[in-house]
């Protein structure tokens, strides 16, 4: 029986409708009872949306929500309706659009006041107990005085949002050149930060995919300036204090311009595709600081992050109890001068040169947030010790440190599973694997994939989104196919274990049945089998994680190449040239989908390796950065596409080819790469 009358979060998994089950707001989740009994009551809906990790919302909730007055406002008033924007990315989307056309600007906690039929009549994001109890006591009075208003603005604001998931083919014919790709760039680089690396403006978010983009570019044009730069940008990332350097992985952003004090939250996603990032970029010039930002992240990954079925969980909390057993940002990071000293006595003078205990590495109330900028070499220079004694020093202290923080109160932890970031995790781990062959790596990914097949893929071939305490729920979305086809392609490339790789295909036709959408040529963001919300989405534009009909596009292309499917790749096609007008206006949002026109620019070739020593071979490749490839291979005979009768028994030949066109076979690596034009003209 539905109560209105009761906080019903505790029945809930998500941890972060956990957070806010003792609240005195009477908050449902997003199901169809509450929503149901808006509807047939006339009550408007307060829908708040959030995340475990948010300071912010953590902020708003002990403020307002908290508070027995506010909240009497509120149930008296609303139907209150609390969502974890993780959970229900479908959700947060179409009231994060409504909000960034009311106001211009989004962000979370994400507060909407909708119509009882749930359209949005106003929004925003955090706001202070006054503001709140004010603006939310106003809309109710005027719902009551004067509903039609408020329907009238809500039909216009259901247009806008509607008219942002409206994408129209482009009738020009498909024609993509490097001068398309050199203008997006040279528009993009009026914003580069040649100082502080990344883009000129704060906070900065470490946006992976565009410096994977940039770096592929930087590599195929031979652009040494742009390369110059990336590398910049990527160790300044790595210098920063957005990388815990006692811990290992990356927080989510740094509210100022030099990377250093970060919105403390760590989240998957961005460790995922660093790891992905810094591993290719390791590729260009064995950089160790690269290589060992990976190793150290994919360890707080394991230790912080893996469940014991190998499953990843999302996120850790910006917030920690401090020493005052409050609630503080941060506070399990940061360290202060005198404990820093006590703690590492005769070492402390080279530890706060290395990591600037000093004006540059202060934050606030005595504290400081670790921040490197100065190499190694000047620093053992500076204290006449070799590089090798100074890592020794370095190493030391860190463990001693590491100890010593673990005894503090721990940031909570976001324990659910969701399948995308899982899956880009998963592609974190093969790419590690790909770039400095160790096993371990490969060993996780594997039982990763697993983890997705065996809980997340149901019995009639769709995927779930989210898994917490044994249960699998939520029917997923169109990223958690697309980020799942991208990992298993690339597991199937280290493995050769073609299971993945028909996975991928067979996701492929699912999302194509559920999500495709025959007018605009691309993939609703929901399927046709859930329930209708104001308007159904296509995601389009790369952000902190790429767009997931970009990373769709991507995987069109390449299973084309797998399967000699036409269809896919005239998708692809057709996707990228209705992106093309908006890529010089926001090539930043258009990284993704500018990696993948890079590949129709120049050769882009299927590798093919045939033989025992197959996978030995693709080994020695991946040691080379080859951007514009694919592999597929086999120990023995095989019946895949690009494989057919390519067999010699007692001989490991590798094929490379351009859509099945292949030159002569080479027995060696070296030959191989040989045939390959990497740089384009």
């Amino acid at each position: 029986m539905f109560n209105p009358n009761t906080n019903d979060l505790q029945d809930e998994t998500s941890p972060y409708l956990l957070q806010h089950a003792q609240n005195p707001v009477n908050w449902k989740a997003w199901k169809e009872a509450p929503l149901e009994y808006a509807k047939a009551n006339n009550k408007l809906l307060l829908i708040s949306v959030g995340y475990a990790a948010c300071h912010w919302c953590h902020v708003m909730e002990h403020e307002s929500f908290e508070n027995e007055e506010v909240a009497k406002i509120m149930n008296d008033n609303f139907v209150n309706i609390k969502v974890d924007r993780e959970e229900r990315p479908d959700v947060d989307q179409v009231y994060m659009n409504a909000v960034q056309l009311m106001t211009g600007r989004g962000g979370w906690p994400l507060n909407v006041i909708a119509l009882p039929d749930g359209r949005p009549v106003w929004g925003g994001t955090y706001f202070q107990k006054e503001e709140w109890t004010r603006t939310i006591n106003q809309i109710s009075e005027l719902y009551q005085k004067d509903p039609d208003k408020m329907i009238e603005y809500a039909t216009k604001l259901e247009e806008g949002i509607k008219s942002l998931d409206l994408i129209e083919p482009n009738p020009e014919e498909a024609n993509f050149t490097l001068d398309n790709i050199n203008t997006a760039v040279a528009s993009w680089s009026r914003s580069f930060d040649n100082k502080k690396g990344g883009l000129n403006r704060a906070p900065k978010f470490m946006m992976p995919n565009n410096y994977h983009f940039l770096l592929r570019k930087a590599y195929q044009t031979d652009d040494k300036e742009l390369m110059s730069y990336v590398n910049f940008t990527l160790t300044k990332m790595a210098y920063g204090g957005i990388y815990d350097h006692v811990g290992g992985g990356f927080s989510r952003y740094s509210v100022d311009d030099k990377w250093h004090v970060p919105h403390f939250e760590k989240m998957l996603y961005d460790n995922a595709q660093l790891v992905s990032l810094y591993a290719d970029a390791y590729l260009l010039g064995e950089n160790e600081l690269y290589k060992r930002t990976i190793e150290e992240s994919l360890t707080f990954v394991e230790r912080e992050l893996m469940s014991d079925e190998f499953a990843f969980y999302s996120s850790l909390d910006a917030d920690s109890l401090d020493e005052n057993n409050e609630l503080e940002e941060g506070a399990f990071y940061v360290w202060k001068k005198d404990e820093l000293e006590e703690i590492l006595g005769s070492s402390f003078d080279v530890f706060k040169d290395y990591y600037n205990i000093n004006n540059y590495g202060f934050w606030e109330k005595k504290n400081y947030v670790l921040i490197r900028d100065e190499d190694e070499k000047e620093i053992a220079k500076k204290h006449n010790i070799t590089v090798e004694e100074l890592q020794d020093q370095i190493a030391t202290a860190k463990t001693k440190l590491f100890h010593i923080r673990a005894k503090r109160n721990r940031p909570r932890l976001d324990d659910k599973s969701l399948t995308s970031w899982n899956a880009l995790m998963l592609k974190g781990y093969v790419d590690a694997y790909r770039v400095f062959g160790n096993e371990h790596y490969l060993d996780i990914a594997i039982k990763n994939a697993t983890f997705i097949k065996n809980k997340q893929l149901r019995p009639d071939g769709g995927l779930n989104h989210t898994y917490k305490d044994g249960t699998s729920s939520i029917n997923g979305y169109l990223e958690d196919y697309a980020a799942t086809i991208q990992a298993f392609i690339a597991l199937y490339e280290s493995t050769l274990d073609a299971q993945w790789l028909n996975l991928s295909r067979d996701l492929t036709n699912y999302a194509f049945d559920h999500f495709y959408d025959n007018k605009s040529g691309f993939f609703f963001f929901t399927s046709n089998e859930d329930a209708a919300l104001v308007s159904r989405s296509i995601e389009q534009l790369d952000n902190v994680i790429p767009a997931s009909n970009s990373i769709m596009a991507k995987n069109l292309y390449d299973l084309a190449l797998y399967f000699g499917n036409k269809q896919y790749k005239t998708s692809a096609v057709n996707m990228l040239n209705s992106v093309k007008p908006n890529i010089d206006q926001y090539p930043t949002s258009h990284s993704n989908w500018l990696d993948l026109m890079l590949n129709f620019v120049g050769e882009y070739y299927e590798v093919a390796i045939v033989g025992e020593d197959a996978k030995k071979r693709i080994a020695e490749l991946n040691k080379t950065y080859i951007p514009n490839k694919l592999i597929v291979g086999s120990k023995g005979e095989s019946n895949l596409y690009l494989l057919e009768n390519r067999y010699t028994e007692g001989e490991t030949m590798i094929y490379v080819c351009v859509e099945g066109a292949c030159k002569l076979p080479v027995t060696e690596v070296d030959a191989a790469i040989d045939q390959l034009d990497i740089v384009l003209k």
